[in-house]
């Protein structure tokens, strides 16, 4: 049975609870309810939530009111931990919104603080961003769900970019390079059954 090393709040746990029960056969790891051995999971799902802690970014904070108050250190600590021992062991990772952000800077890179236009409310629920994509990227939505107000700034090591959001080109969607699966999207695949092929091919991953 292959395990899966999470973090998933309260208010998230109903869009990814229909995923997880169409593979019963995955065991998951919920780091905000359970003590997760990260030695012995098969895959790290980085999901969505607030901010990252500024003790954890790698850049200066010219104004700090722009951090979201309701960060979360001890997840963020988590989160860091889990995303170091996962690229140790090369097991599958796939990081949603948020989790792009926490796995862009766990691998050196910055984000911008504050960015216009990308946090409306109908973009949350509806497809409607339109994207760019890099010919390459095997996973292709022309529109999604993008909701947010920070973003990739300078990427980190080894992460290429797959798509952009086609109006000012912020960052939604980077993999890593030379890597079996490492694929981050800033956008919320959880929310609509249009993803369900990225949800499936990383599920399939664990099980190799």
């Amino acid at each position: 049975m292959p395990n899966l090393a999470t973090w998933i709040r309260p208010k998230d746990s109903k869009w990814f609870r229909p995923l997880f029960a169409r593979h019963p056969e995955i065991k998951v790891f919920n780091a905000r309810t359970r003590a997760v051995p990260l030695d012995q999971m098969d895959g790290l799902l980085l999901t969505g939530g607030s901010d990252i802690s500024p003790e954890f970014l790698r850049q200066e904070i010219p104004d700090p009111s722009v951090i979201n108050k309701d960060v979360d250190p001890e997840r963020d600590r988590w989160e860091f931990q889990a995303v170091k021992e996962a690229l140790s062991r090369g097991v599958p990772i796939l990081a949603i919104c948020k989790g792009l952000q926490v796995f862009n800077v766990a691998l050196g890179g910055t984000l911008k603080l504050d960015i216009p236009d990308h946090n409306l409310p109908h973009q949350k629920q509806s497809d409607v961003q339109p994207l760019r994509h890099d010919t390459a990227a095997a996973h292709r939505f022309s529109k999604v769900n993008s909701a947010h107000h920070q973003a990739i700034e300078q990427l980190g090591d080894d992460l290429e970019v797959e798509a952009w959001a086609e109006p000012d080109d912020i960052i939604e969607q980077v993999r890593l390079r030379k890597y079996p699966f490492g694929l981050a999207v800033q956008y919320h695949p959880e929310r609509g059954a249009i993803y369900d092929s990225l949800f499936e091919d990383f599920f399939s991953r664990l099980k190799e």
